[in-house]
This record gives structure tokens, sequence and C-alpha cells, in this order.
């Protein structure tokens, strides 16, 4: 069988016709198969066009290759071919072809590649029968059915094989697929040519038929076609590629960074105009070929790198280790007081891709911003040192005036002189709660107020902050009403200070803005919120009132309803400000309700956690006047003349031996020579502060091994640092300044027997 085909080859056919069949077959599936891969990386009308043209290709490459090689066989006569059939040959191939193509671009899988391909084979055997029985010739054709059938199923058996595994996207496998292809048809004509007998008989030519040379002719056009249209596609892919590395070369110049491309032995292979621009030093140097150690080698040369100064070869070292990282990003310091970010980036060849960026602007953009914001941490030190210089220096005096005020008011003194004096007292409240209400504010603003959390009586805290406003409503004729619900009156956890500052200022304002009627507190549950229990606290009135446009700006600073209210009323319309960011503090919000003429309801809800009520604990509450209780020794370290004269008035009505001094210093030789119960000592003080002279009392205390003796801070000094660098210091409590006289007596009394008693446990 395989001496029989060939013997076809060889003998039958002429090798010159042969090996052009070949050449045109390969050449012309090639192109096919290009145009095919072409055609997916187009847009749908642009790629018909490409499906198109390579079925054409295909088929009449097919075509041309089985009848290039007819025209080498020789049969022992002159050959002429039938039109039609020739033409209708034609046509099958063509069909197939086109049937192929749109199958492999509809799924471009490996079975669907194999299916196409044993598709298109089809085609080419069906042209390959259809023209042989085209064939006019003096003699009769016999086939052997064997060889034919062999001759097809080696055929599609390669086919399939090629579509199957060869084909696909790259230069191999579209070599391998023209090749693949050729050889199939290859197989089928050689193969189905041995089948061939011919027995020479005189034959009549019937039909329309073309001699050899006219379909040499023919072939000859359609083989001038596929090489003139492979020509033309090579040219416009180099045209196209030609194109697209000008605009990318173009779009890489107008980048606004500069980028150089170094090959596999870091060298120099290009750069973009920006490069050149961002290194202007090494601009006129840069030539292709140049490696990056010689570049780098020539900025060290300038002096362009103040970091490498003294250290040349070994931060060339690290230099060259950096590029070794697939990716790596620098900020580089350049002569000047420029700044560059150098980006390594290693591409999958080992070529590196270098970008370089300016960010001079960023660097001196960054250090103005670091300036500016130095300069409002400064700002804001100031500010708040200034508040803390201000709230002692406000709260010193103002000490002296509310202290003598309270003492005043336990002496004998006529009418006019009681009102005079409750005018005193008022004003300086007013002044106290002034200045608390600014420091707050300040507070809030700085993120420094923090609240704390502690457990208390919620109905005691309740009932307080409503007494202090009962005689205020009483003298002016209101009702008064606190009403505690049943659940509410209870123990909870939360800040009980900020608490009743926010039900002080609110039923002071119900009091202040309210002539006839009533105001009332009430406290119950409130609804729950994401499923979380809340408590409700209500303030109503039948005061002023205020409109809709009035209520969007009361809970603003300084706002009030109009500007005549501040006038009548008083006030500095911040209380409510300050409210409501404590309730948004706790958790909880607050908010009003009300109309012109017809009072006002302002409502607070905040979380509720309720608790168990704690152990009491045994605290000495013996009254000041007490005298059959051991006179207190107190310690009192001020160096303000009008505070300690208010201390002495207030703690001469208690059994009290005061000593006075008036500076820390004092007040450490003061304990190192007696013994005292209780020490009051000032914050800020001349020769030695209140707090060194803390920790030097607690220091003299362990070195001598004696107990504990209560300090307790008396200053103006009241901002939360203040307290906590007390208790840092080792003060016990802190009291600040204009502190009530009650207050004092009972802390007087109350901490060096609490003292004693945890010492004796």
């Amino acid at each position: 069988m395989l001496e029989r085909i060939i013997y076809c080859i060889a003998f039958d056919h002429d090798w010159r016709w042969t090996l052009a069949a070949g050449l045109v077959c390969v050449l012309g599936l090639a192109t096919a198969v290009h145009l095919l891969a072409q055609a997916v990386t187009f847009g749908r009308n642009e790629r018909r066009r490409r499906i198109g043209l390579a079925a054409f290709v295909g088929g009449l490459t097919a075509f041309s290759t089985h009848f290039l090689a007819m025209q080498g066989y020789q049969p022992g006569g002159e050959i002429r071919y039938d039109v039609g059939l020739t033409i209708v040959s034609l046509l099958m191939v063509l069909g197939a072809m086109g049937l192929a193509c749109l199958l492999v671009m509809a799924h471009p899988g490996r079975i669907a590649r194999g299916a196409a391909a044993l598709l298109a084979f089809s085609g080419v055997a069906a042209m390959h029968f259809t023209g042989m029985a085209a064939l006019e010739f003096p003699g009769h054709i016999s086939w052997d059915p064997g060889y034919a059938a062999l001759a097809v199923v080696a055929g599609l058996t390669v086919a399939g094989l090629t579509g199957a595994l060869l084909c696909g996207p790259g230069a191999a496998r579209m070599i391998g697929s023209s090749l693949g292809g050729s050889l199939s048809i290859i197989v089928l004509h050689f193969t189905a040519m041995s089948a061939l007998t011919i027995t020479p008989e005189a034959a009549a030519v019937s039909g329309f038929t073309v001699s050899g040379v006219v379909m040499s002719a023919v072939l000859a056009a359609m083989i001038a076609g596929i090489a003139t249209l492979g020509g033309v596609l090579t040219w416009l892919d180099w045209r196209s590629r030609s194109d697209a590395l000008a605009q990318i070369r173009e779009a890489i110049d107008a980048m606004p960074d500069g980028m150089a491309f170094y090959d596999v032995d870091d060298r120099l292979a290009l750069w973009n105009h920006r490069y050149a621009e961002v290194n202007p030093e090494l601009s006129s140097n840069l030539q292709v070929g140049m490696s990056f150690r010689e570049i780098i080698k020539i900025g060290l040369s300038e002096g362009l790198y103040a970091d490498a100064i003294g250290r040349e070869e070994a931060w060339i070292a690290e230099r060259l280790e950096s590029r070794k990282a697939l990716t790596t990003t620098m900020e580089q310091r350049i002569a000047g007081d420029r700044w560059l970010r150098v980006s390594d980036r290693r591409t999958a060849a080992g070529g590196i891709v270098t970008v370089c960026t300016d960010i001079t602007d960023l660097k001196n953009d960054a250090a103005l911003l670091a300036e500016a914001r130095d300069a409002a941490q400064a700002a804001s030190s100031a500010k708040s040192q200034f508040l803390a210089n201000m709230s002692h220096e406000i709260r010193t005096p103002l000490n002296g005036v509310i202290g003598l005020a309270q003492v005043m008011a336990r002496t004998d003194l006529s009418t006019e002189q009681h009102e005079m004096l409750e005018l005193i007292q008022s004003s300086g409240r007013t002044l106290q709660v002034l200045l608390s209400d600014i420091l707050d504010l300040a507070r809030v603003e700085s993120g420094r107020l923090e609240l704390s959390e502690e457990t208390f009586d919620l109905g005691r805290a309740v009932r307080e902050s409503a007494r202090l406003y009962e005689s205020a409503a009483s003298e002016k004729g209101l009702q008064f009403f606190v009403e505690i619900a049943p659940e509410a009156d209870c123990w909870i956890d939360g800040d009980i200070v900020r608490l009743k500052q926010i039900l002080t200022n609110l039923v002071s304002n119900a009091v202040k803005f309210t002539s006839t009627g009533f105001v009332s507190l009430t406290a119950a549950p409130g609804p729950d919120r994401n499923g979380a229990p809340t408590l409700r606290f209500s303030v109503e009135d039948t005061g002023i009132g205020f409109d809709c446009e009035t209520r969007e700006r009361l809970f603003s600073r300084f706002e009030q309803a109009d500007g005549a209210i501040t006038r009548k009323f008083g006030g500095s319309g911040l209380g409510l400000a300050i409210s409501r960011q404590l309730a948004e503090m706790m958790g909880g919000d607050l908010d009003c309700e009300s109309e012109p003429g017809g009072g006002s309801a302002f409502m607070l809800t905040i979380p509720f956690r309720a608790v168990d009520k704690p152990e009491a604990a045994a605290l000495a509450t013996a009254e000041a006047e007490d005298g059959g209780q051991p006179a207190i020794r107190v310690l009192l370290a001020d160096d303000h003349p009008v505070n300690r004269k208010v201390v002495e008035l207030i703690l001469a009505q208690a059994p009290v031996e005061l000593v006075s001094v008036e500076d820390g210093a004092q007040a450490v030789q003061a304990c190192r020579d007696g013994d005292y119960d209780l020490i009051l000592m000032d914050m800020q003080m001349p020769v030695m502060d209140g707090l060194t002279a803390t920790r030097e009392i607690r220091l003299h205390e362990a070195a001598m091994g004696l107990g504990r003796t209560p300090v307790v801070m008396l200053t103006a000094n009241a901002l939360p640092e203040h307290i906590s660098m007390a208790e840092a210091a080792g003060a016990d409590r802190h009291l600040a300044k204009p502190f009530d006289a009650a207050e004092l007596l009972k802390l007087v009394v109350a901490l060096p027997r609490a003292s004693a008693e945890a010492i004796a446990a």
C-alpha cells in the first residue's frame, strides 16, 4: 500500500508542480489562519469581513493546491476540465470553509476547533472527488474503494488532530495549524490518486471544457491573488504595528512622569522626554546601552544624591540590590532641594521599567502643612493654657466674693444689707455658671470632656436638681411639680454631675422664662431604642415659648429666642448647646416642642442602665458645731490673702485648728514640723507649687513611716487635666474655687474621720 502511494507521488506527478502545490497550500492556509486569529480583535463588522476573507482564502488555497497538483499529473493524454463541475467543486470547498470559520468563532473551545477542522476537510474531500469527476481525457477512470476510503479517513484524522491540538493564538500555533492542514490535504490527494486506475480508450469530449493551459492561467491568477492578499495583509499588519508603536511612543512622551526602560542586563533601552527633564543633570549623558550603574555614577559625580555622600560604594550596592525586587518605590532627595519618587518594576522578560515623578511640590506642601499643623497645635495649646490661666485668675477673686458673702450671711445684718448681700451672691453664682459653661464648651470642642461612670440614686439626683430652683419658682408665684415614676426612682449607672447639669439648666430656663402658671420636671422610662431601654426626662412650663424658626437655632451657641430676651432675662445662650452635646455624649438626645405664648417642653432621653442599690457606706456626717469632738488640725497653703481669709472665716464655724502658710515649701516644712488631720493645698503658688509640695509630703510620709494625711486641692485650676494631675501627685480630693462654704465644712469634718476609720480597719 505504501509503495503504491510513493509510486504515485514519484512517477505519476511532476515534482515541480507538487512542490508548488505544497508551498501554495502552506502559505495560503497560514494566511487564512492569521486572518481568523485577527478577527477576534475587531468589532462586529470588521470581524465578519475577516471571517469571510479567511474562508475565501482557505477555500481558494485548497482548490489551487488540488488543481496545481493535477497540472503535474500525467495520465497519458491531454487533460481538459469541465467548467461546471470545476466551479461546483470550488463552491463546495468555499462553503465548507465558511461554515468551519463560523463554528470556530462561535465556539472557540478545543472540541469546536476539532469539529471545524473536520468540517473544512470534508469540503476539501468533496472538492477533490468532484474535481476529479471534472477531468476529461482519453481514458476510463476506476477507483479502488479501499484506498479512497483510506484517503478520506487519514485526511480527516490529521485535520481533526490539527484543529483540536494545534489551532490557537500565537505564531507557533499558526505555523503548526497551517502545516497540519496542508498535510491533511496532501495525504488526501496522493492517497486518493493512488486509488485511481486509468484505462486508455478513445473518448469524445462532451460539455463545456477548458484546456490545461487555461486552467494553469486560472490557477496562476488565483495564486497571485492569494500572494497579493498575503502581501497586503503583511504590509497592513506592519503598518498597524508601526502606527501602534508610534502612538505608544507618543503617549509615553506625553506622560507627566519620567519613564525609562532597561533591558535584562539593566542597560538603558529607551526613555521619554520627561525622564530627561526630571533628571536635567543626566540628560546630556543619557545614551542607549548605558548601564544603570553608569547612570547613577554620573549622578554621584554631579553631587546629586546627598544621602550617598561619604558612602558612595555602599549606596550604589544598596540601590542596585533594591532593583532586584519585582517592585520597589523610594523617595530620593536631589541636589537643589528637589525630591523624586522613583519606582522600579520588573517585566516578565527580566527588563526593568523605571518611573520618576517630581514630588518637590508635594514635599513643600507637606512641609507647609506640617508647619500649619504645628502652628495650630501651638495655638490650641496656647488657648488651653489661656483658658486654664483665665479660669484660675477669675475663680480666685470670685472665690473671695462668694466665700465672704456666705460668711457675711451668717452674721447679723439689716434687711437692706441682706438684700444687697443676696444680690452679691446671685451675681457671683451667675458668673460662676457662665465661667463653667465657657470652660465646658471649650472642653467639648477640643474633645477633652470625658464622662464619668458611677452608680447613683436617680430619684435623689432629680429631686436635688429641682430643689435648687424651687424657691425661685415660689418667689414668682409659680406652681412647681416634680414627678418621678416608680420605675425610675432607682439606682443607675451614669455621670450624675453631667445629668444634673442638664436638668438644672432646663429647670433654670423654665423658671426664668415663665411668669405665671407652672413648671414641672418628670422622670419616667422612655421607649426602647434598638432594643435597649431609655429614660425620658421632661421639663414643661407655661412660659413665653418660641416658634419653629427659633427652634432650629435654639441649640446653637450664644443663641436665644431673640435679642431682646438676652436683655430682659440675661444669660449667655450656652446652656442648651452644651446640654445637647452632653446628651449626645451620653448616647441620648435633647429635643423640644413649643409655640409662642403657649409654653415649652424640653425632652431629654438617655440610656437606662438600672443597677442594684449598693451597700451603704458608713460615712461620718457629724455637724460642724459638735463641740464634743476634738479639734481638727488643718493646714492651709494658699498664696492669696483673700482666699486664706475666706477659708479662715468659714472654718471658724467648726472645731478647727487652722495653720496658714503662703507657699508649698512652707507647707512641706510645716508637715515635717507638725502633725495635721487635713491639708488644704492651692495648686498655683510661688516658690513651690501645690503639686510638687504634695509629692514631697507623700515622700516624707513614706520615708518616716507616717500615716497618710488627706490632701484636698483647694484651687481655681478646675479643668479635668488639673484633677488628673492632682490625683497623680497624691491628692485625695479636688475642690474647685469658688466653693460652697457648706461643702468645705462637710469635707473638712468628714474626710479626716473617713481616713482614720480606713486606717483602723
